[in-house]
């Protein structure tokens, strides 16, 4: 299921754009994704059915068919950690606290996330009551030790941990982040007991929360470090085998911030990870966007099961308080909203009589009804599940996919399957015909999409008027005009190859590291936020990342130093991240006051109010650092005039609304730079299909975006 290029000739390359072939790999829920730059600097696409139970065949299979050389590097995103959360089977985890808050874990916030639930009910911590311990000891809130470390008491915990054959450790004591040589000596407690014992082959790993997240808040840091400790043998592991199965060549791991970190890093700190894939959709949607001319930019990512949208105004959104299968993880990540809405989705008619679509899936095995894998597994669960409708299978009886140009053509659909399980629903719903019940599950789904949208930008303050929609993944091209028209986005951007974005996107990562530190007090003039004691405290942030980064083989004149402080007003309990980058470029912060007023305007935006009378309270400390790297190329095609007819390759009737239209069919392959294609089309390509509806046009731009557009 490859397709050998992605299309037209890659441009000029200087002496610092040249970079070894590597290949990006996105692991997701139907299909694996690869995106090759090969040494010439072509880029080829190919997708692999993924092997849920074992992603690492998936990976090998297209390596195989697309014979990646051996001095390739391969940067991979993975969902090993993020499916290990959701389905509850990371390792047998143990939780070491403070005396006093070993169910820190359990207590948790007094949040609400269904208001209307009767008899709410929180998920369940990842470590079991009889699985947290508590070790006599104490910091003070300004970092002096009170009560030393009971290293007797400490024995009796290790004593129990290896007899109840626990895999991993999450060590999180109270104030830590002030003094970690409490926590680094239950590590290294551990570590003794567990050589001397009889379990040596079977090391244990060991989290401290100093490392993992040196932050104040301890329901947070907790919660992460466990996190860490639950997935990171799993993670560990995998990527152990991959490295050796894909030896010699290298590979390098996405993080959820953005950025790539070496296999090692990734697998003792797999919490980084756990939103990898979506985070390289947005970093490949960002730098398409930025190459075609575009810098604010809102991305909607599509897959089979899930829809990730991100809004960046100008820059890669972060943030560093995400939520994973319910749980809280407090690590630097991009700022991703996902929905379970999905070609997969399935539809269902609620015991109210309402439809209602995902958000479960039926995923990559057995996948929609009319892929056609389920018809051996009819008297099993799996079968069960196939012969119900999905959104895929609504598309393919509107018309807006078509059974014979299904991944360019290599995999046909079944049309017969997929109106008999929508004959079925329909009935459910009243429907005269299949197709009617088909639209209703569409306009579902886009309306699932669509709030998602209205989250990112209308209750953050942003007009989603101002922004270009950028559609990826496998399906996002397919709903894209539909929900620019309910949000009223003038623009949509559909890049070259959408269905594998997420993978160009982990071509084009910098390596990245993050670092932070927990401080409280005033930022004012002569207090704890003068600017010589920031640029002191700043420059020993910095003079760490060089170090480790050097260790990685980066130079420091390669690095990118970003810093940020997190800030509200006094007595608030939430903070927001604000840079402090002079925007002169000159210095290295800004000024005390250009800081405060960042941070005025940020909350005015965010929340609708600002309090300028009113302290403002520095609650942390951040650095991001970056090495830069040369991206690839991004091919050129050839121009054309603005007549498509050399694309078009026949007409067929397509739903929009409450009937059929007659609609070009265009291929994407043949398309040239400048051709217009006037709604309402379907555009067939290897990764997706683009539906335009109409009242909307598109023009090819040079480096093959098509550039849609609402006419009405």
């Amino acid at each position: 299921m490859s397709q050998p290029d992605a299309g037209g000739t890659a441009g000029s390359a200087s002496e610092e754009q040249a970079a070894p072939p590597k290949v990006g790999v996105d692991t997701g829920g139907t299909f694996t994704d690869f995106a090759w730059l090969d040494g010439d600097g072509r880029i080829q696409v190919h997708k692999e059915l993924s092997t849920p139970d074992d992603p690492a065949a998936a990976i090998m299979g297209g390596v195989g068919k697309l014979e990646i050389p051996p001095a390739a590097s391969i940067v991979h995103g993975s969902t090993v950690a993020t499916n290990a959360l959701l389905e509850r089977r990371g390792a047998r985890t143990a939780l070491i606290a403070t005396a006093g808050f070993g169910d820190v874990l359990a207590i948790g916030r007094q949040d609400r996330p269904d208001l209307y639930a009767l008899v709410p009910r929180k998920p369940d911590p990842l470590v079991p009551r009889e699985r947290r311990y508590e070790v006599d000891e104490r910091v003070t809130a300004e970092g002096q030790i009170l009560r030393p470390l009971d290293e007797s008491g400490l024995a009796k915990i290790i004593d129990e941990l290896l007899a109840g054959e626990v895999e991993s450790v999450a060590v999180c004591l109270l104030f830590s982040f002030l003094r970690p040589e409490h926590e680094r000596r239950i590590r290294s407690a551990i570590e003794s007991a567990v050589r001397a014992s009889l379990q040596g082959e079977r090391p244990m790993h060991v989290s401290l929360s100093s490392d993992i997240l040196p932050e104040y808040r301890e329901y947070e840091r907790t919660a992460t470090t466990v996190i860490n400790a639950y997935v990171a043998p799993l993670m560990s592991r995998y990527l152990t085998r991959l490295e050796r199965d894909v030896a010699p060549r290298s590979l390098v791991v996405m993080q959820s911030n953005g950025g790539i970190i070496g296999p090692e890093r990734a697998g003792s700190e797999a919490a980084r990870t756990v939103l990898s894939g979506p985070a390289g959709g947005v970093v490949g949607a960002m730098y398409v966007a930025e190459r075609a001319g575009f810098g604010d930019i809102i991305t909607f990512d599509m897959g089979g099961t899930s829809t990730d949208v991100a809004l960046c105004p100008g820059q890669l959104p972060a943030t560093s308080e995400g939520e994973v299968a319910g749980l809280p993880i407090r690590l630097p990540i991009i700022d991703i909203h996902t929905v379970g809405a999905g070609g997969g989705s399935l539809a269902v008619v609620d015991p109210g009589g309402a439809l209602r679509v995902g958000p479960q899936s039926a995923g990559a095995d057995p996948g929609p009804a009319c892929y056609g894998l389920a018809s051996e597994k009819a008297g099993d669960l799996a079968g069960d599940i196939a012969r119900q409708v999905t959104t895929t299978d609504a598309n393919l009886l509107l018309g807006r996919l078509d059974a014979d140009h299904f991944l360019g053509g290599q995999m046909r659909l079944d049309t017969t399957a997929a109106r008999r399980v929508m004959a079925r629903l329909g009935k459910s719903l009243g429907a005269e015909a299949p197709e009617q019940a088909a639209w209703g599950i569409v306009q579902v789904a886009n309306a699932n999409m669509e709030r998602a949208i209205r989250r990112i930008s209308v209750e953050r303050g942003y007009d989603p008027r101002d922004f270009t929609l950028v559609a990826f993944g496998g399906a996002g091209p397919l709903h894209a005009c539909d929900l620019a028209e309910g949000l009223q986005i003038p623009r949509v951007l559909v890049p070259l190859s959408p269905g594998v974005l997420s993978a160009l996107g982990m071509l084009v990562a910098r390596p990245a590291r993050d670092y932070s530190v927990t401080v409280m007090g005033r930022l004012e003039p002569g207090g704890l936020g003068h600017p010589e004691w920031l640029s002191e405290t700043f420059a020993g942030m910095r003079a760490k990342a060089k170090h480790e980064m050097a260790a990685e083989g980066y130079r420091p004149e390669q690095l990118s130093l970003a810093e940020r402080l997190d800030l509200r007003y006094f007595g608030q309990s939430y903070e927001l991240t604000v840079a402090v980058g002079a925007e002169d470029g000159q210095s290295e912060i800004a000024s005390i006051h250009e800081i405060v007023q960042r941070f005025h305007r940020a909350h005015a935006r965010r929340y609708g109010f600002e309090r300028p009378e009113q302290a403002v309270q520095v609650v942390n400390m951040r650095l991001a650092a970056s090495a830069r790297v040369a991206p690839p190329a991004l091919p050129e095609l050839a121009r054309g005039p603005a007549d498509a007819r050399r694309a078009l390759v026949g007409r067929k009737q397509v739903w929009f609304g409450d009937g059929a239209t007659v609609s070009r069919l265009y291929d994407r392959a043949r398309l040239r730079a400048g051709n217009v294609l006037v709604g309402p089309a379907i555009v067939f390509q290897y990764d997706t299909t683009t539906v335009i509806l109409p009242n909307w046009t598109a023009e090819v731009d040079q480096f093959g975006n098509l550039l849609l557009h609402n006419q009405s």
